[in-house]
């Protein structure tokens, strides 16, 4: 589509939930951006010529999904994956921007490596890619990086992935620099000792199944340092990937307390427990690990009253060599990036049919924790249809049903612990800036 093409999407089911629009709206679109929502003038209609109409009649119209977290694999992991299997994945998924975090090889602590991959994206015209750069130099938790050129190269936040930083000198003076630049730091709560190698959550299963535990004070341990660091410095901490009731309850706690601290969740986690390793099933070998139905439980609580800011993919695309392995040596990791959806709408059909929804719409809220809460907690202008904004659009049908196999996904990953399951939700058609980048025929 070229550029400053007009485009209406007709008879669509609109869910906007930054501006509390749920119900039947035309979407008008030109130059890339949003040129009006709902009923127009007759003036504007005569004046309004569409170069492509797009009849949405029985699907939902929404903002397109913003997702925390989504390793690409570039640089250095191509045999994993690749930028255009992957943003090829993103556009099945409805995803129209992604935040990737730094453990690429080499790491995303030089500005080059930023600016590289952020054109590589461009020039596939898909996906808005934003990268996190590295917290400390290489991931090794010892030297800082220079975070102002990062962030001038394009990064919006600094991470450790999954390496947590050992000296808490280091964090204490990353958070300090942070806030004095108002960037936000973005870590996963992970102890750097206590269950540091652990393969699954510890408990009787893991005993059971004989696999090295990763207990709960890991998570909770790590975070009683993060929220007294947080109060020490002011800094502003996005928490990766919570996986425990008790973590969820300290941060329930940071938050009442006024802390600038938000969270998210993979989306696997809101639906499988330790349990779900079955027979040593690889597949479900993911970081952080599976937990107690207790803690999954406490989790889709708090992705409902927003101790939970935002749900992601967590994609982590695994190839065979490194998937097909015994459990403890498996890589972890699960492509996530075309199950986000159907995954957001089970949490919201397994949500609605167990309580009295006449206040909320579990659909609306489902759609908010992945469009205009993640974009609100990556400090990014998406995630919504406001008038002006970016034209970056998915259209789905919530009814349609697929069932999750290799050779439906377009991710060069095709580990998931989903596979076999039938899922409702599939995106028809993926905008972005206007540009039509998918569409199912």
């Amino acid at each position: 589509m070229k550029a400053g093409m007009k485009l209406h999407i007709k008879n669509g089911h609109l869910i906007d939930p930054a501006n509390g629009i749920d119900g039947k709206n035309d979407l008008y679109i030109a130059d890339g951006k949003v040129l009006a929502v709902g009923a127009v003038s007759a003036e504007f209609a005569a004046g309004f010529t569409a170069d492509q109409t797009i009849d949405a009649s029985g699907l939902i119209v929404s903002p397109g999904f913003v997702d925390l977290s989504a390793r690409l694999r570039e640089p250095g992991y191509e045999y994993k994956a690749t930028l255009e299997s992957e943003m090829q994945a993103a556009m099945q998924g409805g995803v129209t921007s992604l935040i990737c975090p730094p453990d690429t090889d080499p790491v995303l602590d030089e500005p080059g490596l930023v600016e590289m991959l952020k054109h590589r994206a461009k020039t596939l015209n898909q996906a808005n890619v934003h990268p996190l750069g590295a917290l400390t130099v290489g991931l090794k938790g010892q030297a800082l990086t220079e975070m102002a050129e990062l962030t001038e190269a394009g990064c919006i936040g600094f991470a450790q992935a999954e390496e947590p930083i050992e000296d808490t000198n280091v964090l204490l003076r990353a958070m300090q620099y942070a806030k004095t630049f108002n960037y936000t730091v973005w870590l996963r709560p992970q102890d750097a000792h206590i269950g540091r190698g652990g393969i699954a959550a510890s408990g009787p299963l893991a005993s059971r199944l004989g696999l090295s535990g990763v207990p709960v004070m890991s998570e909770t341990i790590a975070l009683h340092t993060i929220f007294e660091l947080m109060r020490a410095t002011g800094a502003r901490v996005h928490l990766c990937r919570m996986s425990s009731a008790a973590g969820l309850e300290l941060v329930r706690i940071a938050k009442k307390e006024g802390l600038p601290v938000t969270c998210d969740v993979g989306a696997h986690h809101i639906h499988l427990t330790d349990a779900d390793i079955g027979f040593f099933d690889s597949n479900a070998r993911v970081t952080p690990p599976f937990r107690s139905q207790r803690d999954r439980d406490a989790i889709r609580l708090g992705l409902l009253d927003g101790t939970i800011d935002a749900l992601c993919s967590d994609h982590t695309p695994v190839d065979d060599d490194e998937k097909l392995l015994p459990f403890g040596e498996a890589s972890p990791g699960a492509t996530g990036l075309e199950l986000l959806l159907s995954l957001a709408l089970k949490w919201a059909d397994d949500y609605a049919a167990t309580q009295d929804t006449g206040a909320v719409r579990p659909l609306a809220r489902a759609l908010a924790r992945i469009t205009s809460d993640a974009a609100r907690v990556a400090g990014l202008d998406a995630g919504t249809l406001s008038v002006g904004a970016a034209a970056d659009v998915c259209l789905f049908d919530p009814e349609a049903r697929w069932t999750v196999e290799a050779s439906a996904l377009a991710s060069q990953g095709k580990h998931t612990p989903f596979l076999g399951y039938n899922l409702a939700g599939q995106v028809r058609a993926t905008i972005v800036a206007g540009h039509v980048a998918f569409q199912r025929s």
